[in-house]
């Protein structure tokens, strides 16, 4: 009860009776000498427009404060927003590219957006960007490829060796290491290769061996051989005639005093295991042991 008398009573809200009743408690005399000593008392003089400026100060300060104290967040802050930006580049440039590979003893069909035909032969790999295909039609070889290009853009093939550029053509372009082989069986075919432009028309071809051009013949509106599962050679080295006979039966190769670099004219099935060895070793007069998938050449006077 006290409590609401003393509010009315420093409003001067209380009634006479009230007042009476109030006077009794014992609070009284020290509520009265409170309300005296207040009475006596004055606020400081309060300019509120300089209040407002002095706040304004005190936050520049503040907000100069945080900038200067912390700009390696700033940076952090930025850093990561670029980190993203660059790493969403970096995820949509590489998900356009679209590859392709084979492995040992395989081939594959690639249909391109333009009707363009590849077909990969055994461990070879395409790669090209397929959404941006109709302004760009550039494919990456690594390994050997036929190529049936519809009529359109320009069509290159990039290899680590040498570049083929060609409208709309049929072509064979083999690219491994150490080996390099363009042939055009249709059309015009344009090989840049050490800096240096060669034109092929169709029935003509370019074979890069350890650096040395040479030049070689092809039959027009022909296929390459292995399409029709043979491997065929015309003075190559061995050692690259058993590479590719690696690659087609999926046999580890091995030798032993025979001369790899020895020059090699003549074919092999790529189906036919036995018979694709006895087509290597009959010409050159050596012989071979096949255990597995193990294969082993050596001189017949090998002991």
């Amino acid at each position: 009860m006290q409590e609401d008398y003393l509010a009315k009573w420093l409003n001067n809200e209380l009634t006479e009776a009230e007042l009476s009743e109030f006077k009794k408690s014992d609070a009284y005399a020290t509520y009265q000498k409170i309300r005296a000593t207040t009475a006596t008392m004055q606020a400081p003089d309060f300019d509120t427009n300089q209040a407002w400026e002095e706040l304004k100060v005190q936050r520049m300060q503040a907000e100069s404060k945080i900038l200067t104290l912390s700009p390696f967040k700033s940076f952090l802050k930025v850093a990561a927003v670029v980190a993203v930006v660059l790493g969403g580049a970096y995820f949509y440039l590489n998900s356009l590219n679209e590859a392709v590979a084979t492995q040992y003893a395989e081939t594959k069909e690639i249909i391109l957006p333009d009707t363009s035909e590849i077909l990969l032969n055994a461990e070879s790999q395409v790669s090209y960007d397929e959404k941006d295909w109709n302004n760009k039609r550039n494919i990456s070889l690594q390994g050997e490829a036929f190529f049936n290009v519809a009529k359109g853009n320009s069509f290159t093939v990039t290899t680590d060796q040498g570049t083929v550029t060609v409208l709309g053509t049929q072509f064979n372009v083999e690219n491994r290491d150490g080996f390099f082989e363009v042939t055009c069986f249709e059309g015009l075919v344009s090989v840049l290769y050490d800096g240096k432009e060669n034109k092929l028309t169709a029935g003509n071809a370019i074979i890069v061996v350890n650096g040395k051009l040479s030049k070689a013949s092809a039959v027009k509106n022909g296929q390459p051989s292995w399409m029709q599962n043979e491997s065929s050679f015309k003075s190559i080295p061995l050692n690259y005639v058993l590479a590719e006979f690696q690659r087609q039966h999926n046999i580890t190769v091995d030798s032993k005093g025979v001369d790899t670099n020895v020059l090699f004219t003549g074919s092999f099935s790529n189906t036919d295991t036995d018979l694709a060895l006895k087509s290597i070793s009959v010409p050159l007069q050596i012989k071979f042991t096949l255990e597995g998938n193990n294969v082993l050449f050596y001189e017949k006077n090998a002991p």
